[in-house]
């Protein structure tokens, strides 16, 4: 038995690929400089680094805009804490929905309490999908932007996101997307959908460290800046400076979180080349990439074969899901939230158990089996709220990884089991 048999990699995914691990460290010693403050060879080649991989990011993400509007932050709260309240003022009306994350919850409390702004929250169905037409209904001759869970991090369902862009491009509303629970697991096509704020962390699917997230904002949205300091440029301006990145980004970059992004693109690429070579690829098996700064981020034949990847990264995960959500309905105690459809969702699924508190069950997983899970509410209240989960401490939550392995599996398997009998 495993010291360890991790099931929470929708709060983080681990392990990372390795050469995400050997690329942070190699390149922070070989050029842990301050990126584009100087003419030395060194920071040149950093900041060359971090343009490789907006560039990597914004085809990854279907975006053929300029790469400098691929903002990095410190996380995805951050993300979508800077567009939110930089887009929304007094009287205007935002969408949003009930299934999403206090990272956007808080942030539209504040604005509604503090600048009069006016938010709906569509509630899902009992299925756990939002309706297109109820968020068609809600818009008003004010609303300004949309702001839409893609993938909800409790129940794991995959909201029609397609159809609400279409919403959103008919009304002329802005639309913030929170890809927290499907950057790296779902494509995402930003420029077909016409997304006008795409935000995104980097350390769950797309498979980098934490402390770094990200944001790609279209060309056409006028996002003001929120940060302000230094940016290595225009250093005699009173302000900070319109161009992007720096107009986003102020203060030194997060440079082994940007490296470790880097890697991971290039893991996903290299993953990519042997699926479309039609190579035979275990669950979870490792692929090594080169450790090199990649100059071919720009291509579209990497945005290809990142989404072969991709594609095959939510397989594996999903066939996991499948066998656990099977094994808890073996048992009659056992509640699911929601009711996902296999072609509309996440490696995501929360569950409670008649009569057993939440917590009593996560500490037996832990101190009994060596399963680490998720207990509570997620940082998603709503959700809790409208499942009627809060008294009874909020649900636990599984979600496997690309890396999870047999081991794990009949780990999980054999510990619901026992707990559950």
């Amino acid at each position: 038995m495993k010291d360890n048999a991790y099931f929470d990699n929708a709060a983080t995914t681990w392990p990372k690929p390795e050469p995400v691990y050997q690329f942070m460290d190699s390149f922070f010693r070989s050029h842990g400089v301050n990126p584009g403050r100087s003419g030395s060879l060194l920071a040149v080649e950093a900041e060359q680094m971090i343009t490789a991989t907006r560039r990597m990011l914004a085809r990854f993400f279907g975006y053929s805009g300029p790469a400098n509007r691929v903002v990095f932050t410190l996380n995805g709260t951050d993300s979508l804490n800077m567009s939110i309240a930089g887009l929304v003022t007094a009287g205007d009306h935002v969408i949003s929905t009930r299934l999403e994350h206090n990272a956007v919850l808080r942030t539209l409390n504040h604005l509604e309490r503090d600048r009069q702004v006016q938010v709906t929250r569509v509630a899902p169905g009992a299925d756990g999908y939002i309706d297109p037409a109820a968020i068609k209904s809600a818009l008003r001759p004010n609303t300004r932007a949309i702001v839409f869970n893609h993938a909800s991090n409790v129940i794991g369902t995959v909201q029609p996101l397609a159809e609400v862009a279409a919403i959103a491009q008919a009304a002329g509303v802005l639309l913030i997307v929170d890809a927290a629970q499907t950057a790296g697991v779902l494509p995402i096509a930003m420029d077909e959908l016409g997304i006008s704020v795409l935000t995104f962390p980097g350390h769950k699917g797309l498979f980098g460290p934490m402390g770094i997230g990200g944001m790609i904002v279209a060309e056409s949205v006028d996002l003001p800046a929120q940060r302000f300091g230094g940016t290595g440029v225009d250093s005699l301006s009173s302000f900070q400076p319109d161009v992007y990145p720096h107009h986003l980004e102020a203060g030194t970059i997060c440079l082994p979180g940007v490296a470790g992004l880097h890697a991971a693109q290039l893991w996903f690429r290299a993953l990519g080349e042997r699926l479309q070579k039609g190579e035979t690829i275990l669950p979870g098996e490792e692929v090594m990439s080169a450790h090199k700064v990649s100059a071919t981020g720009n291509s579209p034949v990497h945005a290809g074969l990142c989404q072969l990847a991709i594609r095959h990264i939510h397989q594996v995960e999903l066939t996991h899901l499948e066998r656990i959500e099977a094994c808890l309905r073996e048992h009659k105690n056992v509640r699911i939230l929601a009711n996902a459809r296999h072609d509309a969702r996440v490696a995501t699924l929360s569950f409670t158990v008649d009569g057993m508190p939440t917590e009593r069950i996560a500490d037996q997983l832990d101190a009994d089996h060596q399963i680490c899970a998720r207990a509570g509410l997620q940082c998603a209240p709503l959700v809790h709220v409208d499942a009627d989960t809060v008294d009874g401490g909020g649900t636990i939550r599984l979600s496997p990884g690309y890396f999870t392995d047999e081991e794990d599996m009949q780990q999980l398997l054999d510990a619901l089991d026992d707990i559950l009998t």
